[in-house]
């Protein structure tokens, strides 16, 4: 076996794709795109670690997905991604590919190592079979070579063209520019880059699952003196206002408790301490919206929502259409429930020393299939 490690970038937005949902984080069955390009190079070759370069708030939940992989935090551009990973390898060849491309297969990947002690740098390409321009010049189309990844190249001459502040746009042209020897050899059309909602349809992958996840959430917050109770973001009159470090909405908070949980992202907390400053009577309606981003952008959506809000007092049943509405043009969807109560004179609740809410949803994974 030859010397050689393996990474995968995978930090990027997506941002072209114009879907809620990072690429990366697309479903097959239940396994993010990401996953599965992962598995497939671990299944093609022995590479002596493979690590995924993910954005710094995804790799602790990538890790949570197959620990067998090192996880590394990229950066803003492609090149600081690749930087930090080279941070990690010491192997004589590195071979480097986007999951973006979903499509690559074992045979391309083991022809490239088996030109790889050839050369500083192999990349596949792909020919052009089109009349070619280059503005107004034609040009002989025979030259031209459509670059695809994966790409293998000799680990200190990557290293040593990345040092520089050029900036390259893959890694034949960084090693080129340290003199390295490239190498070419054809590649595949299937190993094509995942850019727009029209790539998904090429796809030869297995649609998403259909199964639901469900999380629920619960929070609390006791009474203090004061001119009104923010639940569901409408405003209660009354004579009470919450002890909270935001504004206290305990229905929003309980509702993105609900949907880190049903997504397994630990919870609402993690995101927004109460020990940060910076969300001292924080707005939980844009809290909530930052949540839900989060899930979407991990190729989760909103199924359904249901809400109980647990009060004594205030009477809130003249708000509950108003709170419902609230809840639905956040999330999405209609199906929106909200249900109010009291404890029958029990427990805090009953004793009038403040508010509970218990929030449900089922979340599905983003079919990429009817985009």
């Amino acid at each position: 076996m030859m010397d050689i490690s393996l990474v995968l970038l995978a930090a990027g937005s997506g941002s072209r794709m114009k879907i809620a949902a990072k690429k990366q984080w697309l479903r097959s069955g239940e396994d993010p795109f990401w996953l599965v390009v992962a598995r497939n190079f671990k299944s093609f070759y022995k590479f002596k670690k493979i690590i995924i370069v993910g954005g710094v708030d995804e790799i602790k939940y990538m890790s949570e997905f197959d620990s067998s992989f090192e996880f590394v935090a990229g950066g803003y551009e492609r090149q600081i991604s690749l930087k930090n990973a080279l941070k990690e390898v010491n192997s004589e060849f590195i071979m480097v590919s986007d999951v973006a491309r979903v499509g690559v297969t074992k045979d391309l990947t083991l022809r490239l190592i088996q030109e790889c002690v050839k050369f500083d740098c192999v990349s596949p390409y792909l020919s052009v079979s089109d009349t070619a321009y280059l503005g107004e010049n034609l040009i002989n189309r025979n030259e031209l070579k459509l670059i695809q990844t994966p790409q293998i190249s000799k680990t200190s001459l990557l290293k040593k063209a990345l040092q520089s502040d050029e900036k390259f746009t893959d890694d034949s042209s960084a090693v080129k520019s340290v003199g390295g020897k490239l190498g070419f050899i054809k590649g595949d059309i299937k190993a094509f880059k995942l850019t727009t909602k029209n790539d998904l349809l090429k796809l030869n992958l297995p649609s998403p699952s259909s199964e639901s996840l469900s999380g629920n959430g619960y929070d609390v917050h006791k009474f203090e003196s004061g001119d009104g109770l923010m639940i569901c973001g409408e405003k209660i009159p009354c004579e009470y206002s919450f002890v909270a470090h935001s504004d206290g909405d305990v229905a929003f908070h309980a509702l993105s408790d609900a949907l880190l949980g049903a997504a397994g992202l630990g919870d609402i907390g993690e995101f927004f301490p109460d020990t940060n400053p910076a969300f001292k009577n924080a707005n939980s309606a844009e809290l909530l919206k930052q949540i839900l981003q989060i899930i979407k952008g991990y190729g989760y959506e909103v199924v359904n929502a249901d809400v109980t809000i647990l009060a004594q007092t205030p009477k809130l049943s003249p708000y509950k259409a108003k709170m419902k509405q609230n809840i639905a043009e956040i999330l999405g969807t209609k199906r929106v429930n909200v249900k109010a109560t009291t404890t029958e004179g029990l427990g805090f609740v009953g004793k009038k020393e403040g508010i509970a809410a218990i929030a449900t949803v089922n979340l599905n994974y983003f079919d990429w299939t009817k985009v």
